[in-house]
Parts: structure tokens; C-alpha cells; sequence
């Protein structure tokens, strides 16, 4: 963090993302997830510096009614881009009637991961009709702890923050221009709410703060009373975020 030079980082993601498209698909479009906060609006703004804004195209997904959508608009406003809106609410109400009939009993996990999961099926679905390659819009600090759904927001084509802390990325955000209130906005998955009906934050499901993360990453420095758990997680990670096992020749 303290020899990080964010000019030189930004510049190397643009060119990284040029780079693999050239690579991997010379016409073809972004596919982000524009969700109002600071890992997909750093994605796509750099993604818009890379190809144009006219080889971006932002794909909302609120399920049912989504309270900080205004937070997605802004962004797509800002960037320029297209945008494609597809409510996904009916889709996993459906899933999970259908689940219901078929006698299986949700865990709450389950029914946690069930929407992330149908948010990537509809992003490849918008992707295949749009000769587009999906973003994965993970970061480092999330990748550490394993705070990611696998074959939800775990999945994508390209990863541009994969290799970059919350930390980081916030600092990339500010430096490309993207509006204070995107990058700085409390980070939410938005797929718990409190009893009062607000949304979950991330810190509040992790048990600590982003910061931790980072300072456990960058410096291998922790609260002691969080040192366990943030341990756990990351050997949990490491065993989720592992190719498919299959028979060796």
C-alpha cells in the first residue's frame, strides 16, 4: 500500500483490459453488472477507457424493487454507456417455488446464493446476445475471505481487480473521476436486510471492516479477537476458489 502508485496501476489495468480483448474477442463488448458500488463502477469506467464507452454496455439487475438503484443510474449517466435492465425477482421467486415442489428445503445460504447465481446466468445471457465478454468484478480483499458467490459474482470472462485490495481500488476510483458517492458508498451485496429493512453491509456479514482486510494482506497485521476467523476464511477461500478437481493421466 505505501509504495502503491495509482497512476501507474490505472494505466496498467487499461492497458491489461485492451490487451486481453485484443486477445480474446477484438469487437466484442464489456458486460458489467452495474450494482451502484465501487467494484463495478471502477470496472466499467475502465473498461470505458480501454474499448470506448460505445463496447460497454452496464446490465442492471434489481430483484423486485431495488433501493439504491439510483446509485447504478448514476454511474451509467456519468460513463455514457448503454444500459439494459432486467429484473430478476420473478425468475428466483420462481426458482424457488420450483425447488419447493420438487421437496427440497432451502438453507439459508441456499437462498442467499440462489439470486448472485441468476444474476450471472442473465449477465452471459445479455453477454451471448451481445458479442460480449462478462467482467467479474471481484477484488483482493473479497477474494482473501472467500466473500463471493461461486458461479455468481465468482464468474466472469476477465477479472481487472482480482490483484487489487478495497483499499486500492477506492484510490483508482477517486483517480479516474468516478463520483465520490459511487466510490465511497457503503459496500452491500444486496441480498440481506436487516430486521429494520435495511440492507445488510458487507463489514456487518464479514464481522470486520474491509480496512482489516487490507492491513492483514498488505502488512499480516490483525485484532487479535479477529485473527481466527480471518484465518478460516481464507483457507476456506483458497479451497473455493480452486479449479474443478478431475482425474489426473
Amino acid at each position: 500500500m505505501e509504495n502503491f502508485n495509482v497512476e501507474k496501476a490505472t494505466r496498467h489495468i487499461i492497458k491489461w483490459i485492451k490487451d486481453w480483448f485484443e486477445e480474446n474477442g477484438p469487437t466484442c463488448n464489456a458486460i458489467v453488472g452495474i450494482s451502484g458500488g465501487k467494484d463495478s463502477s471502477v470496472v466499467a469506467a475502465l473498461c470505458v477507457e480501454a474499448l470506448g464507452k460505445e463496447r460497454v454496455i452496464g446490465v442492471k439487475m434489481p430483484q423486485g424493487v431495488q433501493k439504491d438503484i439510483n446509485a447504478s443510474n448514476m454511474l451509467i449517466e456519468h460513463l455514457g454507456i448503454k444500459a439494459i435492465e432486467v429484473n430478476i425477482g420473478a425468475v428466483v421467486d420462481e426458482a424457488k417455488k420450483a425447488l419447493a415442489i420438487a421437496g427440497v428445503e432451502m438453507t439459508a445460504q441456499a437462498n442467499t446464493n440462489l439470486p448472485a447465481r441468476i444474476r450471472m446466468t442473465t449477465l452471459y445471457a445479455v453477454s451471448q446476445s451481445n458479442n460480449g465478454r462478462v467482467a467479474n468484478t471481484c477484488n483482493a480483499s473479497e477474494d482473501f475471505v472467500g466473500y463471493s458467490t461461486k458461479y455468481g459474482d465468482a464468474a466472469g470472462d476477465f477479472s481487472p481487480l482480482s490483484n487489487y485490495t478495497v483499499r486500492e481500488i477506492l484510490q483508482i476510483g477517486d483517480h479516474i473521476g468516478i463520483p465520490y458517492e459511487l466510490v465511497h458508498k457503503t459496500p452491500i451485496d444486496g441480498l440481506n436486510t436487516n430486521p429494520d429493512g435495511s440492507y445488510v453491509t458487507d463489514e456487518q456479514s464479514l464481522g470486520m471492516t474491509y480496512a482489516e482486510i487490507d492491513d492483514y494482506i498488505e502488512k499480516g497485521v490483525c485484532r487479535p479477537e479477529i485473527k481466527d476467523k480471518l484465518l478460516t476464511m481464507n483457507k476456506r477461500a483458497i479451497a473455493k476458489n480452486k479449479m474443478l478437481k478431475c482425474p489426473h493421466d
